[in-house]
């Protein structure tokens, strides 16, 4: 790692905040000197969440209970933010779920748009209610997260696939649309972290796939990639140190982030970090 980053002074609303990656999130903020407001849907794992975190010497944390798919809720989640600690910072959003697991035959439709609703839906709302409150302020930073299937296909595992992918394209369409607010952007992959919605994998069984099921008993039985990895790396992206960097998808494990301060006019000038159609030139084919 690099320098270590520093968030003090910053007001931060962590959504899916209560567990897994979010937690992770929020605790790192805090111990770089944010101040933090996490919301997810169940209140008793919010409160769960910031007892433990207070038990830890933290204090400036409080918690909400929202949800990411409805835009008043939305609004008080940052409203809530703003009454208990100040001018928002930046906003990381980490709230989502796996949805339904089969091939396209299997999937019930009404699962598989609960699952569009959530990670997509809920993805736009929670970024375009923090660009409308970051145009009156002056500007900010917002980290979504990415995740499987949004840079290759992901069988048995659509609905999933195809909101993250959508969140890879929202974070450097909207890059594009606020950079004249300065509002920066970027989205996160943080690697297979074995977080309570893998359990969903293993009950599914044969349905996942026998090669992702083989995998995923592989992954939780080595433990994974740890939640805090993708968590410094929302840490970072919502830092001066990122003061730069937008519309960039960041596979957290592999990528050398904490590195990319020293390489902004090359982050800039090239399509390095986001998702692009390959065509025949790009794998040394000549008939095109």
């Amino acid at each position: 790692m690099g320098a270590l980053t520093d968030l003090s002074g910053k007001n931060i609303l962590v959504t899916g905040g209560s567990l897994g990656i979010g937690y992770a999130t929020a605790e790192t903020c805090l111990k770089a000197g944010a101040k933090v407001l996490i919301c997810a849907r169940n209140s008793d794992d919010i409160e769960a969440a910031i007892d433990k975190l207070k038990a830890q010497g933290y204090q400036h944390i409080a918690g909400v209970s929202a949800d990411v798919t409805q835009q008043l809720q939305v609004e008080a989640a940052l409203d809530a933010l703003e009454s208990r600690f100040g001018s928002l910072s930046a906003v990381i959003h980490a709230a989502g779920i796996l949805g339904p697991i089969g091939d396209i035959t299997q999937v019930d439709p009404t699962h598989w748009l609960e699952t569009i609703q959530v990670n997509l839906l809920g993805t736009f709302l929670v970024t375009r209610q923090t660009c409308l409150r970051f145009q009156g302020s002056g500007g900010g930073r917002i980290v979504l997260f990415s995740g499987g299937g949004a840079a290759y296909p992901f069988p048995s595992y659509s609905a999933y696939a195809c909101s993250k992918v959508g969140v890879v394209r929202l974070t450097e369409t909207v890059a594009q649309e606020m950079a004249p607010h300065q509002i920066e952007i970027n989205c996160v992959a943080p690697g297979f972290v074995v977080t309570r919605l893998h359990q969903q994998t293993l009950e599914a069984g044969e349905l996942a796939g026998k090669d992702y099921l083989k995998r995923t008993r592989a992954e939780i039985e080595k433990g994974g990639v740890s939640p805090y990895v993708g968590a410094a790396t929302a840490a970072f992206l919502a830092s001066d140190r990122a003061t730069g960097i937008t519309g960039k998808f960041v596979a957290a494990p592999y990528d050398g982030w904490d590195e990319w301060s020293a390489h902004l006019e090359e982050l800039k000038g090239t399509d390095i970090f986001t998702l692009r159609r390959i065509i025949p030139k790009d794998r040394g084919m000549d008939w095109q």
